[in-house]
């Protein structure tokens, strides 16, 4: 790499909410950033405004903040090359259109829609495509056919028109991918993009991202395959304008392919099999909703582990990585050229794996604000207690409460299938025993309650699976948790001894 400081953009266009392959590139500009002491910058590509949706905006600034993506020049933080926005820059790339079409590089185009339509549907009978290139352009509405005088007569009388690229004709365009290699295409099978329109006097993808990109001072371009298209014409742009020594080293990332079957990942594949494709909740301005993963439950240390991995290796076994081993560990040489499948159940593996690494004060924190949705008054000392006896049986915090309730809210039924399995007739009487037994531990402690009641079962020849079994359903209400000790010790001695009571009143 040379010595010019790195800066890279994460350059969304919002027309909706983040999805996660977004988050991901944007993952990856920030690790190389990080890497080298260089800048991340967020900048919006608004210039659509048919496709501009009120609060995408603001999505994308806050699933990076959950990211825990720190931006350094951006809409919300400002800079030396603001605005950042590109709706406001709109005076910015009239000139360099100008430019392009005062050096030869692009000329204007006064084609109507239907005429175009009309040159579509004329070659679809011919059995060929239209393709708007060096073999139409001096036959058709443009600057290259017109005389001067009629070029500017028509833009001064308001007719519609449109600044097209004049891509060479049969020019082998070189360009070296960081990911893919050299990567080389023939100028004869690329059309002449718009570049700007004076339907909206905005400017198109192409020329308002060569034009910010260089005045950004951007040095390096990491984003989606889906661009991979547009390399040549983008080295063309660099070229016409004279910038090629400040052009961008391009990596063009692999798409996130859904979990069965082939295409990219989208919307559909998660409702249709029950899991997000975006980073938070999302409401569409007429009401639409999608799950997000913070939402959904999901620590966004573990998402972002979750996401680095697809299309993306370490080179060694480790799965579990924090943000700083990511930022140290990228490197483009372990980016896979091909697409990364999405797992919806690894990604919950990820999410237990990171639950686990937490202290239980950590989990205690994250644990109470569900204490309090359900009217429940805890000491910390025993929410910890808690969170750590259940944390290796839960993928997400919420599941804490779905599966331990009964720690804090004695049982009023009990399952059905374990009273018929584990309640015989002689079980009402091992339950007394039991309780007298436990009434005599002085010590209260899971250690010492499951001694007293393994001693306690053994001398009365009972067998551990009749008596434990029962206990935890009466302590529970079910038949499958942790160790009864466990519970006896967190709910204490009068509780136990209560719930013991009133499942032999009652079953």
């Amino acid at each position: 790499m040379s010595n010019r400081r790195v800066r890279v953009r994460f350059a969304p266009s919002p027309t909706g909410p983040l999805h996660i392959g977004g988050v991901r590139t944007a993952l990856f500009n920030y690790f190389f950033a990080r890497q080298h002491g260089g800048d991340f910058l967020l900048r919006i590509e608004d210039t659509d405004s048919q496709r501009f949706v009120p609060g995408a905006e603001e999505y994308i600034n806050e699933a990076l903040r959950w990211c825990g993506i720190t931006v350094d020049e951006g809409v919300l933080e400002g800079g030396k090359h603001a605005p950042y926005r590109q709706s406001e820059r709109r005076a910015i790339y009239k000139q360099y259109a100008d430019q392009l079409v005062a050096s030869g590089n692009a000329y204007y185009a006064f084609d109507t829609p239907e005429s175009l339509d009309a040159l579509r549907k004329e070659a679809e009978v011919n059995g060929t495509v239209f393709t708007y290139n060096y073999s139409v352009r001096n036959q058709l509405q443009t600057s290259l056919a017109l005389s001067p005088d009629e070029v500017q007569a028509r833009i001064a009388r308001g007719d519609q028109w449109v600044i097209r690229f004049r891509m060479p004709e049969n020019e082998e365009v070189t360009a070296h991918d960081l990911i893919r290699g050299v990567v080389t295409v023939n100028t004869s099978t690329l059309d002449d993009k718009v570049l700007f329109k004076s339907a909206d006097m905005l400017p198109t993808y192409h020329l308002a991202n060569i034009t910010d990109d260089y005045l950004m001072e951007i040095s390096h371009v990491i984003r989606g395959e889906e661009w991979l298209p547009s390399l040549p014409l983008h080295v063309l742009l660099y070229r016409a304008f004279g910038w090629e020594d400040r052009m961008p080293q391009f990596a063009h990332l692999p798409l996130l392919l859904k979990p069965t079957g082939n295409g990219k990942l989208s919307k559909r594949d998660g409702d249709k099999m029950g899991f997000p494709v975006f980073p938070l909740f999302w409401t569409s301005p007429t009401g639409e909703t999608a799950h997000g993963y913070r939402e959904d439950g999901y620590l966004p240390e573990a998402f972002v582990n979750m996401l680095a991995l697809l299309g993306w290796n370490p080179g060694t076994e480790q799965e579990l990585l924090s943000m700083d081993e990511l930022i140290q560990l990228f490197s483009f040489e372990r980016v896979s050229k091909s697409g990364a499948r999405f797992d919806p159940e690894k990604a919950k593996w990820f999410n237990h794996q990171h639950l686990m690494l937490k202290s239980n004060a950590e989990l205690a924190e994250l644990y109470n604000p569900i204490l309090k949705q359900n009217n429940v008054d805890a000491t910390p000392d025993k929410v910890e207690r808690i969170v750590g006896i259940m944390k290796q049986r839960v993928n997400f915090v919420h599941e804490i409460w779905e599966k331990s309730a009964y720690f804090f809210i004695s049982p009023t039924a009990y399952d059905p299938a374990a009273v018929a399995k584990f309640w015989k007739q002689d079980t009402p009487a091992i339950m007394d025993e039991v309780k007298e037994v436990l009434g005599g531990i002085d010590q209260f402690e899971a250690p010492v309650i499951e001694q007293t009641l393994e001693s306690f079962i053994k001398a009365k020849e009972y067998g551990m699976g009749k008596v434990m079994n029962a206990l935890r359903l009466v302590l529970m209400g079910t038949s499958s948790g942790p160790g009864v000790a466990d519970i006896c010790e967190v709910i204490g001695k009068d509780e136990a001894i209560q719930r013991i009571s009133t499942a032999v009143a009652s079953i």
